[in-house]
């Protein structure tokens, strides 16, 4: 590694990764066993060492090696004598992430920063159904409620429901049963885990671009070996995380290195039954969030999983193997091949076929920008242990997190949900009150007649008669007033924050 890039591998010469070009973008492709993870680890560990902070997946739980020293064998010896490189096993400065809290610290974001959008798509709503969640949340702001976790979402679904009619009348028709299939479907993303991403202490971005005290910048894994069996959640919390990027990171233009880089593995499940929104939403974040600073990398199997108008954007490529059986892994790898600045040594093509494991098609952006010639590439052996860190290694280097005690605990404050249980208690006991006083009322019309004078008892009967009937009128329009007040409009709640 010299001081302005990190060294990918050897083609005869050395291929790298300048650091002011890092933040445009990049793709690791492969198929599986080719390779792919062991590149990541070494950009990961390459970019951390330059003092960029990484954010990466980890789907098979390899990746967690990163954070212990290598013990290189005699076959990574002799690579990395073979590109005249001295080989010092290091570990890099990690955190561990989990959605679940299992295997890292927990991370959470709140139902309001997902937005109807997200959500929509990780709840596999339709067109209709996210409309009617869009209304929702456009009714819960206005009401000052805040949307924090599930509980928070139930209640306004409850809330909307309930006043169908008059949200109807200003948004467009709310239909119960529609509201209803989304309560479903929020069931199922329960019990898928779910619920574990939404509350507080909602992540901070901060947190995944700390540098340790000697400079090196901190790698945040994703323990995503659980969390990929729920692929719509997995892709749209990554979808999210960019997102929150993308909003809230300053503009910053080309700096001489990225404030963040993100490999997005297992990049195909993002946009497998992308609705066209989905898409263009990608595509905005991926075209302009470089000029914050922050590189993305889609880790996948074929380029063909990418989308043409995202896979534009990516700049730097390495291309592992590729196998080609059916017709459609052949075109899969025609368009793999055309995508490379061809080099007149060699077929393109046949190349990706031909590729061992470790070895890789390399082509990244010169100093004015422009891809440079594809090179077939032997990729450097990573200074980390390849392979995963056993339970108690894991515990230890969590222990030392400079996130420790943040986020392991849950917080519960006041919200939409407590909100609006206490407002129907309030309406209970109020109506509660109300019949108590009609009661009374009533009794004292009772003894009344019982000390009233014969004469004149007709006369007096239908006063009682007219007392009765105006105390009950009382009670119900009171009981209706209190009813009609807590459905039809609560205030008293404060806004709903974006950021603690």
């Amino acid at each position: 590694m010299t001081d302005n890039a990190v060294l990918i591998g050897f083609s005869g010469q050395p291929e790298q990764l300048l650091l002011h070009r890092a933040n445009r973008h990049g793709l690791v492709a492969g198929a599986t066993g080719t390779g792919k993870t062991v590149t990541l680890q070494v950009l990961a560990q390459s970019l951390s060492d330059a003092g960029v902070p990484v954010f990466a997946a980890d789907v098979k739980g390899d990746l967690s090696g990163i954070a212990a020293a290598g013990a290189p064998n005699e076959k990574m010896l002799a690579r990395a004598a073979s590109m005249n490189l001295a080989l010092h096993p290091a570990a890099a400065p990690v955190v561990f992430w989990d959605l679940f809290g299992e295997a890292g610290h927990p991370v959470r974001a709140t139902v309001s920063e997902m937005g109807p959008l997200l959500l929509s798509r990780m709840l596999e709503l339709n067109d209709v159904q996210e409309g009617v969640l869009t209304v929702v949340f456009r009714a819960a702001d206005e009401e000052g409620l805040l949307l924090l976790d599930m509980k928070d979402l139930q209640a306004a679904l409850t809330y909307a429901a309930d006043n169908a009619k008059e949200l109807s009348a200003r948004f467009g028709n709310i239909s119960p049963a529609t509201i209803a299939t989304i309560q479903r479907k929020l069931l199922v993303l329960e019990t898928q885990g779910g619920a574990n991403l939404f509350g507080e202490p909602a992540l901070q971005l901060s947190d995944l671009m700390r540098t340790d005290p000697s400079g090196r910048g901190y790698v945040s894994i994703l323990a995503a070996d659980k969390l990929i069996a729920s692929p719509k959640l997995y892709a749209t919390f990554l979808l999210w995380l960019l997102s929150e990027l993308f909003e809230e990171l300053p503009e910053v233009g080309d700096p001489d290195k990225p404030r963040l880089a993100f490999f997005f593995d297992e990049a195909h499940l993002l946009f497998r039954d992308a609705p066209k929104a989905l898409l263009e939403k990608v595509e905005q974040v991926v075209r302009l969030i470089r000029s914050k600073g922050v590189g993305v990398y889609f880790v996948t199997q074929n380029p063909a999983d990418i989308p043409e108008t995202v896979l534009g954007q990516l700049g730097n490529r390495i291309q592992h193997a590729l196998r080609a059986y059916t017709p459609v892994e052949q075109r899969g790898l025609k368009a793999a091949a055309d995508s490379f600045r061809p080099n007149p040594a060699f077929d393109t093509a046949d190349t990706i076929q031909a590729l061992g494991v470790g070895e890789a098609l390399v082509s990244v952006l010169d100093e004015k920008g422009a891809p440079t010639m594809v090179q077939k590439t032997l990729i450097r052996p990573p200074a980390s242990r390849l392979g995963p860190l056993t339970p108690a290694e894991r515990a230890a280097v969590m222990a030392q997190s400079p996130v420790r005690g943040i986020y392991d605990q849950a917080l519960d404050r006041e919200s939409a949900h407590e909100v609006l249980q206490k407002q129907v208690a309030a309406a209970q006991a109020d109506a509660e009150e109300a019949r108590a006083a009609a009661a009374r009322a009533k009794a004292e019309a009772d003894d009344d007649r019982g000390r009233a004078p014969a004469r004149g008892s007709s006369r007096m009967g239908m006063t009682e008669i007219f007392t009765n009937t105006l105390v009950r009128n009382v009670a119900n329009q009171v009981g209706r007033e209190l009813v009609r007040g807590l459905l039809g409009g609560l205030a008293g709640s404060s806004r709903a924050r974006r950021r603690r």
